[in-house]
């Protein structure tokens, strides 16, 4: 018994070692990081008190909304985008089911996100301009608008 119980010790803390993300779901610790978690629920709150009427703000390019690679994005619980400067093409659409490159349903695990209240969730996505997917860092926000509706606010830094 005494045995098992420190060889489990020991696998457990070669795991730590070598995979230290494998046992903690912590949020990135960079000051981009928390810059974007700042940006993000700021735009919630922007969100819950004017709606809709708050989409053209996060559109100007050059604004804390829109600059560089960091834009603000929005969605419905159901998947579909509400908001996206950086692929208007997308907005009205449901992606639900949508994959990155890897295969993995990212919407999905924002909404999963979303319904705890607010997380990170990495995937790949192509930064503004680009085809080529990058590695990406997204902080998802649970908002109500003021109709009620239940939405998410996200935005994320590309990592390489």
């Amino acid at each position: 018994m005494k045995r098992t119980l420190t060889t489990l010790l020991i696998v457990c803390g070669v795991i730590c070692l070598f995979f230290p993300g494998a046992f903690s779901a912590e949020a990135p610790q960079s000051k981009e990081a928390k810059q974007i978690a700042t940006l993000v629920d700021k735009a919630a709150a922007l969100t819950e008190s004017k709606g809709k009427a708050a989409f053209p703000e996060f559109k100007k390019k050059g604004s804390e909304w829109l600059r560089g690679e960091t834009y603000i994005f929005i969605a419905d619980m159901n998947g579909t985008i509400l908001m996206h400067p950086a692929n208007p093409e997308l907005e009205t659409k449901s992606i639900l089911d949508m994959k990155d490159a890897n295969g993995k349903p990212f919407m999905r695990e924002f909404i999963e996100a979303a319904k705890k209240g607010s997380g990170w969730v990495d995937y790949m996505w192509p930064k503004p301009g680009e085809k080529k997917p990058s590695k990406k860092l997204s902080y998802i926000k649970q908002a109500k608008m003021p109709n009620g509706e239940t939405i998410l606010v996200g935005a994320g830094i590309y990592v390489e």
